[in-house]
């Protein structure tokens, strides 16, 4: 049973009929914006947006910091619609999807008129004399934010902010499967003061997705699967507008010999099944030197058994529901797959026969290898993939050994050590001693490499990407033009004297550097 069908309907709307992760039963009906209506949301949000700009930091800011303080004030009303759509124990929506986005939002709100403010630079060399650089920071216009089920609210909330913040204007859409849980950006934001038309949230399923991307904007922030972002990514390229992309992993998780081995053990539960594994930088491949693998593996066994999972437990839910049901096919056929080829199924990799909803069990597999898709493919649940290795070498190679490069970890009392061998690992950025915690400290630049996406989020980078950096420069001094018409013979020696002198006789030209 999918958790939306298609029902028919009496317009040129597409209607999908919404179901429960955790009790399979109808939730409601999401009708989806089509062409019609996205073109005319973006029309709204192009009107809007000069006047948007025009305001001033200060203004913007203050709205923000409304919005903070209305996430806080509704935090129940957040936590019970993200957990209603997607199954996600409850003290994950509340570490996802209320503390995170508190915290970007009081960051951003703090820091944009710092990071947006226009800049002085020096000019290099010989010109510095003549002439001064400066930066300023112009909106782009009208964003596209397409974001995925996973964080339903914390995704646009984040980018939303950080590209209003910025002058745009933005229009968005949730995924299908937690259309209501996206929608309440738009809601806290318009209670925050924000204008109309400055921060619209539709609500529909690829094809609306699809007709945003082509519809006129003038950049798209996109986070989902790498089959998507490729279609994005070709869309952005022929209408020569900017994209960023993040389209998840097959993250890596290195446990060396001198590891505290109860906290990677923890490490490990946490980072493989916070979210029920729906996390872009989840850790998806464990690699443990073999001088402390058994031991690490009689942990993380043991640690297993105490793992609570059904709604039944409330707040004290550690492994919620699988969110979606095409998710859930897709980890039984990595674990399956996984079976079939020699490995072993410690603990779980089966649906829990206790609970009549999308849980998959919390599981452990040893004797892996990248023959096997769970170990190559982004699994996106809560499985614990461990393999042994015999050094932080073997280690690292295999680590870096995927065609993805989202995130990881690294496990070690050796902060030095451990600060190598993250730097070592081809990944857009990595832990030491904690599960992959980048995109949750937003002064951190986020991003992927090889498959994991195109560009950055987050951070000073971030926020300026949703922004012209545009160079002025102005001369100091006026009169006559230097190296003006009419050009000579003359003129040219003279140049050719100038560069002789800066840059082959004399320090010169380093100097003015």
């Amino acid at each position: 049973m999918s958790l939306y069908e298609p029902i028919e309907s009496t317009d040129s709307r597409r209607h999908l009929q919404l179901r429960s992760p955790v009790t399979l039963e109808p939730t409601g009906e999401l009708i989806c914006a089509n062409e019609e209506d996205v073109a005319s949301a973006i029309q709204r949000a192009r009107a809007a947006q000069p006047a948007w700009a025009a305001t001033s930091m200060g203004e913007r800011s203050a709205i923000v910091e409304r919005a903070l303080k209305i996430v806080l004030q509704k935090q129940d009303e957040i936590i019970d619609t993200v957990v209603r759509e997607t199954g996600k124990a409850r003290t994950d929506a509340m570490s996802m999807e209320v503390f995170s986005v508190a915290d970007q939002l009081c960051y951003y709100a703090k820091n944009a008129e710092k990071f947006l403010q226009p800049r002085k630079r020096k000019v290099h060399g010989l010109l510095g004399l003549m002439k001064q650089l400066r930066i300023v920071y112009k909106p782009l216009g009208v964003i596209g934010l397409i974001t995925p089920w996973n964080g339903p609210f914390v995704l646009v909330m984040n980018q939303a902010c950080q590209a209003i913040l910025a002058g745009n204007t933005v229009v968005a859409k949730g995924s299908e499967v937690t259309p209501w849980s996206a929608r309440l950006a738009e809601t806290i934001f318009t209670e925050a003061g924000l204008p109309e038309g400055v921060l619209q949230v539709l609500l529909g399923d690829g094809e609306t997705g699809a007709a945003i991307v082509r519809g006129g904007v003038d950049k798209v922030s996109f986070t989902g699967s790498v089959a998507t972002g490729r279609k994005v990514a070709v869309a952005c390229a022929e209408q020569l507008i900017p994209c960023t992309l993040e389209l998840g992993g097959n993250d890596a998780m290195i446990v060396c010999a001198d590891a505290d081995l109860d906290r990677a053990a923890d490490g490990a539960w946490v980072g493989s099944c916070m979210n029920t594994g729906h996390y872009c930088c989840g850790t998806e491949r464990i690699y443990v030197v073999e001088q402390v693998y058994d031991e690490f593996l009689k942990l993380v066994l043991e640690k297993g058994k105490a793992l609570r999972q059904g709604s039944q437990h409330g707040w004290d839910e550690d492994v919620g529901a699988v969110f979606w049901d095409r998710q859930m096919s897709i980890i039984e056929a990595h674990v399956e797959d996984a079976r079939a080829k020699g490995a072993n199924i410690l603990m779980g990799g089966r649906r829990n026969p206790n609970l009549e909803g999308l849980y998959y069990e919390p599981t452990v597999i040893t004797e892996v290898d990248n023959t096997m898709d769970i170990m190559v493919l982004e699994t996106f649940g809560p499985v614990l993939c461990i393999q042994k290795v015999a050094s932080e070498e073997e280690a690292l190679r295999l680590a870096n050994d995927s065609e993805f490069g989202l995130n990881g970890n690294v496990w070690t009392q050796d902060k030095d050590k451990g600060y190598r061998l993250a730097a070592a690992i081809d990944t857009g950025s990595c832990s030491v001693n904690d599960m992959a915690v980048s995109y949750g400290i937003p002064a951190a630049p986020f991003g992927g490499k090889k498959n994991s996406g195109v560009g950055q989020v987050n951070g000073k980078k971030g926020l300026r990407g949703y922004c012209h950096e545009m160079p002025i420069v102005i001369d100091r001094f006026g009169g006559k033009m230097q190296n003006g018409y009419p050009y000579s013979a003359k003129s040219a020696e003279g140049m050719r004297k100038l560069m002789d002198f800066l840059w082959v006789k004399t320090p010169l030209g380093r100097w003015l550097s």
